[in-house]
């Protein structure tokens, strides 16, 4: 039997010779290995006696233990310096900013509703909203649509579905946001200055309408509200959405729930083909208004011989289209992140208003 100390110093010296990894493994098979020595050895350790047994068992499994940390030791060492020469070969410079990541934007319609929200408000107005599914009272009685008008006709409104024997007030897809002027009325009575965005419903399909959009009305009430104050507060929006001086024009029309009520123009040029705003000798209809009628006060719970006030109303998807030249209105509902990163919007461009 080849004593253990020849074995071990053999191993030991073999070890810190190895060139490389190859040759560790080597050793350890030679050593380790089912027909390694130490293996070997263990083996014989059935023809010796119980006192040898005992002795030669512990010292080659000492042995055992010992070859196989040193092994373990050098190949961790061939590991680190192999790291070194890679890290020496290689560069990277970890003061370098990260990758960016590109963000989200909201859709135009809601950023442009974002838009008027905070200008109005810098005026005075607070937001005030409510249902989209609205009774036949608000959206139209309270607003003083008499039961003939269009608008209350089927081929015009999308009115709920009610079962046989169903005696409840007919409800609406709300056409406009005007209910919810009603509503804030009724709550908070007079003075009182609102503006309503929201979504809106109609039956109506072209390439400036659909089923389906967004408008934004706001009324202001108190003792001497004049259409003075509602061209004001028109011209100080167009000025801050479009971002240059921008004058208006009324022109006398008709709607039911303003008396007297008036269509606005803004003046606008087109020069090759493109809108501009704010300068020029052109005009384009953008919104109606009006002073409140007096039954839409008292619809309201407020006596018109006391109070008095304007309303306004606007389509947002039309401003939408207006400020960033989007031709189509179906394009907001049909097209693809194509179709809004075109017009600036894409869905994983630039930060939008909601980034901090």
């Amino acid at each position: 039997m080849i004593p253990l100390d020849t074995l071990r110093a053999r191993y030991l010296e073999g070890i810190r010779a190895a060139a490389d990894e190859a040759a560790l493994e080597e050793l350890r098979l030679a050593a380790l290995g089912k027909k390694g020595e130490v293996a070997l050895l263990m083996r014989e350790l059935g023809k010796m006696s119980a006192e040898e047994r005992q002795t030669t068992g512990k010292s080659l499994n000492e042995l055992k233990d010992e070859i196989d940390a040193l092994l373990r030791a050098r190949k961790a060492a061939f590991a680190d310096a192999a790291l070194d020469e890679r890290l020496k070969a290689e560069w990277l410079d970890v003061t370098l900013p990260g990758r960016p990541r590109r963000m989200g934007t909201i859709h135009p319609v809601s950023q442009v509703m974002e838009e008027c929200s905070a200008i109005f408000a810098d005026m005075g107005f607070r937001v005030a909203e409510g249902p989209q599914i609205e009774t036949d009272w608000y959206n139209f009685d309270a607003l003083n649509i008499a039961p003939e008008h269009p608008a209350r006709q089927e081929h015009d409104t999308f009115f709920m579905h009610r079962a046989e024997g169903d005696a409840r007030p007919p409800h609406v897809l709300r056409t406009h946001t005007s209910p919810v002027q009603i509503r804030a009325m009724l709550d908070q009575g007079a003075p009182i200055r609102v503006i309503a965005p929201g979504r809106v419903y109609r039956m109506d399909m072209d390439q400036t309408h659909t089923p389906m959009f967004h408008q934004i009305e706001g009324m202001a009430i108190d003792r001497d509200i004049s259409m003075a104050n509602l061209k004001w507060v028109l011209e100080e929006f167009f000025s801050a959405y479009f971002g240059t001086k921008v004058k208006t024009r009324f022109r006398a029309s008709h709607f039911p729930f303003t008396e007297p009520s008036a269509e606005v123009d803004i003046q606008c040029s087109w020069v090759g083909g493109q809108l501009k705003v704010g300068e020029g000798d052109g005009w384009l209809e953008v919104l109606g208004s009006g002073m409140m009628h007096p039954k839409v006060l008292q619809a309201g719970g407020i006596d018109p011989n006391e109070w008095q006030g304007f309303a306004f109303g606007m389509g947002i998807d039309r401003m939408a289209m207006l400020k960033y030249g989007i031709p189509d209105l179906r394009a907001f509902f049909e097209s693809d992140l194509r179709w809004l990163r075109h017009y600036g919007f894409g869905a994983l461009d630039a930060p939008s208003i909601h980034a901090g």
